[in-house]
């Protein structure tokens, strides 16, 4: 198994001490982050892509440049490229610039995007923005792989023999297709032939699960060989310790804090207690066997083959999120890249 360490670039006060940090500051953790996450041994790092508040994750090309100058081994992920809102010429020539930067270093989670505000700033409905995400999605498959390409759609401007540079380093790129609640995603890529993340945050095992059965259903429909299907999965949280009760004393308060900022804002949470979190939710939380007992029972119903955690501390103290992370790789990690094969990352040996 295969293990990445995933922002949203959050800007939300610290569910303790109320802190809010300034825009440096968040920006400054998530570079750090990136490179205690090399420093330990977790396979990739990601950045998430969003254009409303609390979020300030709206580049995620620049700021994935700057960890690639500060990193040299660990791939990194985006988490996920809203195409849907993007002119995918744009989006080829910042990732192409970026893939030779990083090394080719690089791999892309696309996906439409979530959010009413960020829809509303790029013109983008609730009825075209699959669509526009399939199409964007479609052209920028084919820049990255043709130096001359002709094309026409209906959300952006023909292309007659169309050049783009640079080149991309890598040909071709991999491109996961971020998947939450719908299928008009995990149908996008079982057509290419593409691997699936599932977001497996916010409910319960089941939704997702039928999400990745549909998706290998696709897969097979459209005539790809069922062992060349890749999946990766979310997790909804993630705090270990010696001990189980270690743990949730340590979570627990920062679950309650997160709880009580959605229902401010009027989301009701699925999962009523930390105690119903850690049972029924995604959450790895608990002692590492606890947690190695866990995954491996979501990838009993999944398949998959990667995980991502929270990067952000999240109102743990620095000393804590080092230390838990540690504890990640050094006692949890090991067994389950034992237990559960997992194919390389493209250009890695293993």
């Amino acid at each position: 198994m295969k293990f990445l360490l995933i922002t949203l670039i959050t800007q939300l006060p610290d569910p303790l001490t109320g802190v809010r940090p300034t825009a440096t500051e968040r920006f400054r953790d998530v570079i750090d982050t990136a490179v205690l996450a090399e420093e330990l041994g977790f396979d990739g790092y990601g950045v998430g892509e969003r254009h409303e508040r609390p979020f300030i994750s709206s580049s995620p090309p620049v700021v994935l440049s700057h960890v690639a100058a500060r990193t040299s081994r660990i791939r990194l992920f985006t988490a996920v490229t809203t195409l849907a809102l993007l002119d995918p010429v744009r989006a080829f020539e910042d990732y192409s610039t970026l893939d030779h930067l990083s090394g080719g270093r690089l791999e892309l989670i696309i996906g439409k995007g979530n959010g009413a505000a960020q829809r509303t700033l790029y013109h983008v409905t609730p009825e075209d923005q699959w669509d526009r995400n399939r199409e964007a999605y479609e052209l920028f498959r084919q820049l990255w792989r043709s130096d001359r390409v002709t094309w026409s759609g209906r959300y952006r401007p023909p292309l007659v023999d169309a050049e783009t540079w640079p080149r991309p380093l890598q040909q071709p790129i991999r491109v996961w297709h971020g998947s939450a609640t719908s299928r008009e995603s995990v149908d996008l890529a079982a057509r290419y032939g593409d691997p699936l993340f599932s977001a497996n945050v916010s409910n319960p095992i089941e939704p997702y699960a039928e999400l990745i059965d549909h998706y290998r259903e696709r897969w097979a429909h459209y005539g790809h060989d069922p062992a060349d299907a890749l999946v990766g999965a979310g997790t909804a949280g993630y705090y270990a310790a010696r001990t189980s009760q270690e743990a949730i004393k340590t979570w627990q308060p920062i679950f309650e804090a997160r709880q009580e900022a959605f229902r401010r804002i009027g989301v009701e949470p699925v999962f009523t207690s930390v105690e119903d979190a850690v049972e029924r939710s995604s959450a790895l939380v608990g002692s590492p066997q606890q947690i190695i007992e866990k995954v491996q029972r979501y990838h009993e119903r999944f398949g998959h083959e990667v995980i991502h955690l929270h990067a952000d501390r999240d109102g743990l103290t620095a000393e804590q999120h080092r230390e838990t992370l540690a504890l990640f790789q050094s006692d949890i990690a090991p067994a389950l890249r034992s237990l559960i094969p997992s194919r390389p990352f493209p250009g890695s040996p293993s």
